[in-house]
Order: structure tokens, then sequence, then C-alpha cells
């Protein structure tokens, strides 16, 4: 059985995942809205993998005899700027996630749990790879500005982007 501190807190996790997705659908809508129709996949891509974490720690919770409550999902932003103030807020958000797994692990140190301490060390590895591909996204639309043909081939870009679920451990 897993701490009840700890049960609550990826509890939590669950619906900040949940929200994650929904945000990401939002900047998914506003990108087919604008005709980005690349930058509206890769979030579409994004929003998926979110779904994905937040059933990996539903699934965690049921494994470990604790109670999955689901809690309301706050309703995302639904206007945006651009594509540089989108990849920003999601950059933000992924460092907002990043700083939240950090706390879970620390909660599952300091209450000894080494089960929870070992699939969440997932998490900590995928949140690296979370952040550096959107501040690489952030990166370039600095560089080329919010119009024009290199908003174009980003767009292209991004469109090639999939989720695929990454196959269960052994």
């Amino acid at each position: 059985m897993i701490n009840e501190k700890l049960a609550k807190a990826i509890n939590e996790q669950i619906n900040k995942e949940l929200y994650s997705e929904y945000l990401y659908l939002s900047m998914q809508a506003w990108f087919a809205n604008e005709s980005l129709d690349g930058m509206a996949s890769w979030m579409n891509a994004q929003a998926q993998e979110e779904h994905f974490h937040a059933m990996k720690f539903f699934n965690y919770l049921v494994e470990r005899g604790a109670r999955v409550i689901l809690k309301t999902i706050e309703q995302p932003t639904v206007d945006f700027e651009s594509p540089l103030q989108i990849f920003k807020m999601s950059l933000e958000h992924e460092q907002f996630v990043t700083k939240s797994i950090n706390e879970l692990m620390d909660l599952a140190i300091k209450v000894n749990d080494h089960a929870t301490r070992s699939f969440l060390q997932w998490y900590v590895d995928e949140q690296v790879e979370e952040e550096a591909s959107v501040d690489k996204i952030v990166n370039m639309l600095q560089r080329i500005g919010d119009h024009g043909h290199g908003i174009m081939m980003i767009d292209r870009d991004l469109g090639s982007r999939t989720f695929t679920p990454p196959a269960e451990e052994e």
C-alpha cells in the first residue's frame, strides 16, 4: 500500500497532467484556426503524450492499492497571440510540470517509498526531453520571428511529429 500523502500528491499530479492535455488541445485549436496545421499536429501529439502520462500515474495508483480521485480540470487559456507566445507558454508549463515531478520525487524519498522513486525516475528523465524539445522550438521561433517563410518551414517540420506510446517495461 502506498503512503496516503504520496497517493494524494499523485492524484494531484494526475489532474495536472490532464490539465496539460487540455492546454495543448487548446493550443492545437488555435493553430488549426490559424491554418498552421503542422503546429496543430505537434500540439495534438503533445496532448496525447500528456494523456498517456496521466494514465500512467492513474494505473500506478491502482496497482499500489490506492484510490484514484479525479478532480475538476481547470479551463485552459484559449486566446493566444502568436506561435512564439504559445511555445514560450508551453516551455513555462513544462518547467512547472518538472517542478511538480521533482516535488513528488522529494516526497517519495522523504517517505522512503522505493517503488515510487523508481516509478518517478521515468518522469524525471521524460521532463528533461520535454523541456529541451520545446526550448528548441522557442529558439527557432525567436530567430525567425512570427511571420514569413520561416514560420511555414517550422510548421511543416513540426507536422511530422507523431505520438507513439513507449513500450511497457517488463
